[in-house]
């Protein structure tokens, strides 16, 4: 196998775990054609996120790895997140940058592009980079750092740094709350930060939030609606969220419940 850096490494590494519980050392040293010690280091890393164990002479799946948090959230509106992903994607075209934040509705969104060609999509997830790791056509970029082991996500200034690098096409976030008067929050300060961080660097960002997202009050802000071009949600927002969009130009998008043409809204003041 052609050598890879450690983040498309520690990817390629989960995705081996998932066809076959056990790998010696060894072997992965011999996969990838790094030192034993590379293999070591990767394997530290990766236990401090829960998604493995080290054993004596290798690496193991956890038992437990299926119901860690992040696998929690992903089935939580999943239904929704679905259909949020599908409307997300309509919003990507070939060619172009995408960096992708760790969150569940994101984790969907990746799953909905496989099929398309000629994308770079860089990201802080482990998961997300599972998801994207080996689809035809799509160049990889995984920031590296700690990682979190509840969002499996560098969030640090590694992380950060990282992502500064680029100018995206599309910034796509999740986000853990959607309120009209202090836009878009989240309620991990670290991952809060991250998001943050990416701001200024961003040509579109793309807000991905469920509807039960406005119902919930975070702490820490992330953007304001000037800095959102667009927000995909499952459900029409509260009349307080359409005028707050419709203030500064943020353009809502709707992936309804049984509808077969989801539809765009630009909300006027109400």
């Amino acid at each position: 196998m052609k050598q890879l850096s450690q983040g498309p490494r520690l990817a390629e590494i989960l995705r081996l775990l998932d066809e076959r519980a056990f790998w010696t050392v060894s072997e992965l040293a011999e996969r990838f054609d790094v030192s034993e010690e590379t293999i070591r280091r990767d394997a530290r890393q990766l236990e401090q996120s829960g998604v493995i164990q080290k054993v004596h002479g290798g690496l193991s799946a956890t038992s437990h790895k299926i119901e860690a948090p992040y696998r929690i959230r992903l089935r939580e509106n999943a239904a929704a997140k679905q259909r949020i992903a599908r409307k997300a994607a309509e919003l990507v075209s070939d060619g172009m940058t995408l960096l992708i934040d760790s969150g569940t509705s994101c984790h969907w969104l990746a799953r909905n592009l496989a099929a398309m060609r000629n994308l770079t999509i860089v990201t802080n997830s482990v998961e997300i980079a599972h998801e994207v790791l080996g689809n035809p056509g799509q160049r990889l970029l995984l920031a590296g750092g700690q990682i979190n082991p509840i969002h499996n996500a560098a969030f640090g200034p590694e992380a950060q740094a990282f992502c500064q690098r680029f100018a995206p096409d599309l910034t796509i976030l999740s986000m853990g709350a959607v309120d009209a008067a202090r836009g878009f929050l989240d309620f991990d300060p670290d991952e809060a930060a991250f998001k943050q961080s990416l701001l200024g660097h961003a040509r579109r960002i793309v807000v991905l939030a469920d509807h039960s997202k406005f119902a919930k009050s975070g702490f820490m802000q992330v953007a304001s609606f000037r800095e959102v071009q667009d927000l995909v949600t499952d459900q029409a927002p509260p009349a307080d969220v359409l005028e707050a969009a419709a203030q500064t130009d943020t353009r809502i998008h709707l992936a309804e419940e049984d509808s077969s043409s989801p539809r765009d809204v630009r909300p006027a003041l109400v």
